[in-house]
């Protein structure tokens, strides 16, 4: 079973939300109810794979070792960088395993769902003990956090703190009942129509092949994922846990800053506040570059660098890290130095054709992101791009049985 996808998972979830629309209606504590519910989803979502469902104990558990080690060698000795450096390796290395392991050797040693997203989860604990914000890490809280089946899969990335606040929070029943049953058209009437476009259009070559499924392709992924992103949203609600919106009408951004503002909203937010925004203090105060400025434009490269690494180590995620970064840096400068911009920036006139080149770079980005661009310029053999959508599906691959 797959968590909102298979058709089984929906009749589950029925089933469960009845005790927890029950609990929320009468404004009593939903928390351990859907605390049990979460760990048999995701027992449920493991089961036929014993050796991913060991990984997956393992690492909760020793993460939970690590952020209470962690706590104590603060106490003890205060903001050591030494021992910093070490407990973020610790927290990021089942990822790289994970990552390093699928890419050379062909199989994952580390195969369990939601390795990526919840290694943002305890990087962010780890960070914040650091920065002295976090002070306790209780078991109940932790592993509740970690395994909230709603967004265990792919996200929204929520933050520790808010979520404790919420799950110890009882809503009162109008906020509660607010946002029932959303993301069910978003996945499954536009990412689905959208998806026929790109089995039609797949084995087709030539240039305007290729412009109908690069734009066929950003809608799908957008549709897909911000309708898995809405319906997590919407469970996560009816648990009571008011977990962050992670898109927000991206297709109107007015520039690439803008854009990350509204796409994958708590990844991008993620990598801003605990790396980007602290390569810049640390560069601003060592004064390693002349202007911050130029500081700016290589946190952006090195920012979005690693957040293609953070998808995958194949050379179509890495140039869309790189494609990015250089958007941003790029921007920077414009929005910086440009007269013009300054001049003209609030007319309309500017305005919509600034909306129209920052649509068109996003979904060239998602289409270097697909891998069908390094399949063209020979980079990658044909048939390796992958549609990347919820759940990690290599749909071209599939697209190609269907077609034959």
């Amino acid at each position: 079973m797959t968590l909102f996808e298979d058709s089984w998972f929906f009749v589950y979830l029925a089933v469960a939300l009845i005790p927890a629309l029950i609990l929320g209606i009468c404004e009593k504590p939903i928390k351990y109810y859907a605390f049990a519910v979460s760990l048999i989803f995701v027992w449920m979502a493991t089961e036929t794979n014993k050796r991913a469902m060991f990984f997956l104990i393992g690492f909760c558990i020793a993460e939970f070792i690590v952020l209470r080690v962690w706590l104590k060698v603060m106490k003890k000795y205060g903001r050591k960088s030494s021992f910093y450096v070490l407990f973020l390796a610790l927290g990021m290395a089942p990822l790289v395993i994970s990552k390093l392991s699928n890419h050379f050797m062909g199989f994952n040693l580390l195969g369990f769902m939601g390795i990526s997203y919840m290694t943002f989860k305890i990087l962010q604990m780890i960070i914040e003990i650091y920065d002295e914000l976090i002070e306790e890490v209780p078991a109940f809280d932790y592993f509740s956090f970690l395994l909230f089946f709603p967004s265990v899969l792919s996200g929204p990335i929520d933050r520790s703190q808010r979520y404790t606040k919420d799950l110890n929070t009882i809503p009162q029943r109008s906020d509660y009942m607010e946002m029932a049953g959303t993301g069910l058209v978003y996945k499954f009437v536009c990412a689905s129509l959208i998806y026929q476009i790109l089995i039609w259009v797949n084995p087709q070559h030539g240039l305007m092949a290729d412009l109908i499924y690069m734009y066929a392709y950003g809608f799908y992924l957008f549709f897909d994922f911000a309708g898995y992103s809405r319906m997590a949203i919407g469970t996560a609600y009816l648990f009571g846990v008011k977990t962050p919106e992670n898109f927000n009408a991206p297709f109107k951004s007015k520039d690439i800053m803008d854009f990350w503002d509204r796409w994958h909203i708590t990844l991008s937010h993620w990598f801003r506040d605990y790396l980007f925004s602290r390569l810049m203090m640390r560069w601003i105060k060592n004064k390693r570059f002349s202007s911050r400025l130029t500081a700016a434009a290589c946190g952006f490269m090195i920012n979005m660098t690693v957040m293609g690494l953070w998808h995958g180590l194949d050379i179509f995620y890495i140039m869309y890290g790189i494609y990015h970064g250089a958007l941003l840096a790029l921007t920077e400068i414009w929005n910086k130095k440009s007269k013009f911009r300054k001049k003209h920036k609030k007319d309309k006139g500017y305005i919509a054709v600034s909306t129209f080149i920052t649509f068109n770079l996003v979904m060239f980005g998602l289409f270097i992101f697909s891998g069908k661009f390094t399949e063209i310029l020979g980079l990658t053999p044909p048939g390796s791009s992958a549609v990347t959508a919820v759940g990690g599906d290599y749909f071209l691959k599939v697209m190609t049985k269907v077609l034959h």
